[in-house]
């Protein structure tokens, strides 16, 4: 048994770069908050000008919690990759590879059907150890539930 499998973690699981997420909404909640005290604050603003600095403030709010959606849930029966603007559900059998080399800005997935799938839940970053950590696991997740698995 390889260490990767002795550490295979509890089904339903979820991956995603927490430090990231973090740093993303905390900065997004601040930059709305600050964005919206200065448009009250402006004595010289008008309501439209005001509206028009908050909508602003929910605009930048709204891209950095996009940039903070990404994540991998696992469960007994497969995978589901949520990226940016899409979301892929997959079998185990479909995962070929788990691909985490160094310089990859995330993990990628070895399909089946010759594709790869890049998975924005699982980045270095500014986590390397907690990605490689996940990267692990996924990759000994897959190796143990998928039947078309492929060790090169």
């Amino acid at each position: 048994m390889s260490v990767e499998q002795q550490e295979l973690p509890a089904l339903p699981v979820t991956f995603r770069p927490t430090r990231t997420r973090a740093v993303l909404l905390t900065v997004g909640t601040a930059m709305l908050a600050v964005i919206t005290a200065v448009a009250l604050a402006l004595e010289k603003l008008n309501p439209g000008e005001r509206i028009s600095f908050i909508l602003t403030a929910l605009l930048f709010f709204g891209v950095l919690a996009l940039l903070s959606r990404p994540k991998v849930d696992a469960d007994d029966q497969g995978v589901t990759v949520v990226n940016l603007t899409r979301s892929r559900r997959l079998e185990w059998a479909e995962i070929l590879r788990v691909n985490l080399r160094p310089g990859d800005p995330w993990v990628f997935l070895d399909l089946s059907d010759g594709t790869s799938l890049p998975v924005l839940g699982i980045q270095p970053g500014i986590a390397r150890q907690h990605a490689v950590r996940d990267a692990r696991a996924l990759r000994a997740l897959v190796e143990t539930r998928g039947t078309g698995t492929d060790h090169r």
